[in-house]
């Protein structure tokens, strides 16, 4: 490999959510934390599943299953922490992830065509082609984008 083609290489955390692996560039995550209570209240924010405290923050914590799956998930093994929004330390928010988390490295390609808008590319892996994501667009979507979602439903 050559000084350009090391340049192009970026790091991503690769997790599984479903059945489905997908990836976020690992300069937005902050940590992998254990499965802790999740607080639910009353609202009106259908990807909102609740909060965790971590750290002595409270963190939103986004059901991107129901999005990227089509279904809640409700076997987690770990919440993924992230920067909603790059260099933004204080915009955290989390995911429930059910399956193995790994690093990988390499180059984000264009999203296909019909991409839905919380992707920001593709990452090839040796094995397998996974989606990257915006995790900003991803918890910043609402209702009337529901559908780019591949089956999920939210209360009215």
């Amino acid at each position: 490999m050559n000084a350009r083609e090391n340049t192009a290489q970026r790091s991503f955390v690769v997790l599984q959510i479903g059945h489905r692996r997908f990836a976020l560039p690992a300069e937005t995550v902050v940590e992998l934390a254990p499965p802790v209570r999740l607080h639910r209240f009353p609202h009106t924010s259908p990807l909102l599943a609740g909060v965790i405290v971590r750290r002595g923050r409270i963190v939103p914590v986004y059901d991107a299953a129901s999005l990227l799956v089509g279904r809640s998930s409700t076997a987690q093994r770990f919440y993924l922490i992230a920067r909603c929004r790059a260099n933004q330390a204080s915009d955290l928010g989390a995911i429930a992830v059910n399956g193995e988390c790994e690093l990988a490295s390499g180059e984000i390609l264009p999203p296909a065509a019909d991409h839905s808008s919380w992707v920001a590319g593709t990452l090839a892996l040796p094995d397998d082609s996974v989606e990257v994501l915006d995790f900003g667009a991803l918890a910043a979507c609402h209702p009337a984008n529901q559908s780019e979602s591949p089956g999920a439903e939210f209360p009215s």
